[in-house]
């Protein structure tokens, strides 16, 4: 019986009494490839407008292999990465292509996730063998411990604004945003004192302050 592969690595999977005096050979390139897959990093070009296919070749190192892949290049058009169906992988995606189209990474035939033209950072993705999610987007809880700030970038990442916890907090609490946006120019967020926030006309609220302390 001969030798068989991984459905994901395509690792050489041998049967006993084959491949005499070359188990030595493709175990160590069975264990290139699995150190590809824990920290291999590639750059992968797109600068055709056409779709590219990550390769994952039986027995050999492969660019869709990689742990890390850094995405390169100036395509003329929005860009499509695909990984081939059926490959259950996980992947940190660097956004390094140059001018505003889109980079899409996704299955084959399936779904997956977009960069927009502005969008020059990184993905934390996997796939399930028929598509693609971004782990982020799906995250059930954020914390970000010693009074860590949660950073806005501006466009061109130079600057940003950041927002981060007092240095302590005498008791947990959660502000609930508004299920929509304020219809009214120059409204503002206000709390209700039980964590709820809603929009207020706040100029309004301060005249009737000021006339509630010069009137009584």
């Amino acid at each position: 019986m001969a030798s068989s592969y991984s459905t994901d690595l395509k690792l050489e999977l041998m049967v006993t009494g084959e491949k005499a005096g070359l188990w030595g050979d493709i175990t160590n390139t069975n264990l290139n490839i699995l150190q590809q897959a824990i920290a291999g990093y590639e750059q992968v070009s797109v600068n055709a407008t056409s779709a590219i296919t990550l390769a994952f070749t039986n027995a050999a190192l492969s660019n869709g292999k990689n742990a890390v892949l850094e995405i390169t290049g100036t395509p003329s058009a929005n860009a499509t990465v695909n990984i081939p169906d059926g490959i259950e992988k996980t992947y940190t995606i660097k956004n390094s292509t140059v001018g505003s189209s889109t980079l899409t990474i996704k299955t084959t035939s399936g779904n997956g996730t977009t960069f927009l033209g502005t969008d020059k950072g990184t993905k934390l993705i996997y796939s399930d063998g028929t598509d693609i999610t971004d782990t982020f987007s799906e995250l059930s809880q954020i914390n970000l411990v010693n009074q860590n700030e949660v950073r806005f970038q501006d466009a061109t990442g130079g600057e940003y604004v950041g927002l981060k916890a007092p240095a302590t907090v005498t008791s947990s609490f959660t502000l609930n945003l508004p299920s929509a946006d304020s219809a009214n120019n120059g409204y503002g967020l206000t709390t209700d004192g039980s964590g709820n926030l809603s929009f207020t006309d706040v100029a309004s609220t301060g005249k009737a302050i000021a006339m509630a302390l010069v009137f009584g």
